[in-house]
């Protein structure tokens, strides 16, 4: 009987085992065996061999073309001056500034129980809209006759955020919002189910013990919502490590002048693939996966201590 149910359960998992295998698992694999791979031809499937050079190059440590003089040996520069310092922008910015944001909604929406229900669904109303059209929403607001621009009364070319010849830090805080605003909803959808758990007598102590709002919110709430808050943090690094679909949504391109001064890791990837160096993307993609992959580890060590199940 044993046997027999293990068999059914088997033939159960087989769809999704197969999906995980074909869009999961073999692109990982080749993903990994491509970035060790000397001159990848992606349409003829060859290479020149073995070779670790793939992640000097994209780091910028080690020429493109070596065996060419030197006068002629170019540096891949995109990813070190540009790609990695807007991802970490991206990360540490959005990330700390949405959970914040998202719990203080969460909260505020728990204390109102009547309205709590229509208040949820406005606010998850970006989370299943998409994000290349919230993107071009919020490149109207930004643009240099837009409305931001309107209520700040700086109308013109020269005050623009994200069009052609905006400076960098414009652009970038123009994206941090839009990122941070469209990563809310997943986040106070998780609070709240979590502040839905945490047993009301906790709450009453704290009355008793005449502790304040703040007090009962960092002493009680947080706490109990350590798990909530780990989990929230954890995908949260792993989305803005990734982020992507936001630069095209907004910018539709990675720099707002002839420049790449918006890049990010992912769109490097994307644009390295796009030119047949598929290599150097996939080199670029495993040494995302590791910074993500030990990111996510340090967070798990430190969550031993400060997460309370």
């Amino acid at each position: 009987m044993i046997k027999k149910n293990n068999w059914k359960g088997w033939l159960y998992l087989a769809p999704i085992i197969i999906l995980m295998a074909v869009f999961t698992f073999y692109p990982l694999i080749s993903t990994f065996s491509i970035a060790f791979m000397k001159d990848y031809d992606y349409i003829k499937q060859t290479s020149a061999g073995f070779t670790f050079d793939n992640f000097a190059i994209v780091l910028g440590l080690a020429p493109t073309n070596p065996e060419a003089p030197v006068e002629l040996q170019g540096y891949v520069t995109d990813v070190v001056r540009y790609a990695i310092p807007n991802t970490a922008i991206i990360t540490f910015v959005t990330v700390p500034l949405s959970i914040i944001i998202a719990l203080a909604i969460a909260v505020g929406l728990n204390s109102i129980p009547k309205f709590q229900k229509i208040f949820q669904t406005i606010f998850f109303i970006p989370y299943v809209t998409n994000s290349i059209a919230v993107g071009m929403v919020f490149a109207v607001l930004f643009d240099y006759n837009g409305i931001v621009n309107f209520l700040l009364g700086t109308m013109g070319r020269e005050y623009a955020w994200i069009d052609l010849g905006a400076p960098t830090w414009k652009a970038m805080i123009a994206l941090c919002i839009y990122i941070i605003w469209s990563s809310l909803p997943f986040k106070i959808l998780i609070f709240l189910s979590g502040l839905a758990g945490i047993d009301k007598q906790y709450y009453d102590a704290a009355k008793i013990d005449s502790a304040g709002k703040f007090k009962t919110l960092m002493h009680v709430t947080v706490p109990l919502l350590s798990p909530q808050i780990l989990y929230v943090m954890i995908t949260s690094f792993i989305g803005a490590f990734k982020e992507y679909d936001s630069v095209v949504g907004l910018l539709g391109k990675p720099g707002t002048d002839a420049t790449k001064n918006m890049y990010t890791v992912v769109y490097y990837i994307y644009d390295t693939i796009s030119q047949n160096n598929v290599h150097y993307g996939s080199a670029a993609a495993v040494l995302l996966f590791v910074v993500i992959l030990a990111f996510t580890g340090i967070q798990f060590w430190v969550s031993k201590k400060r997460v309370h199940y």
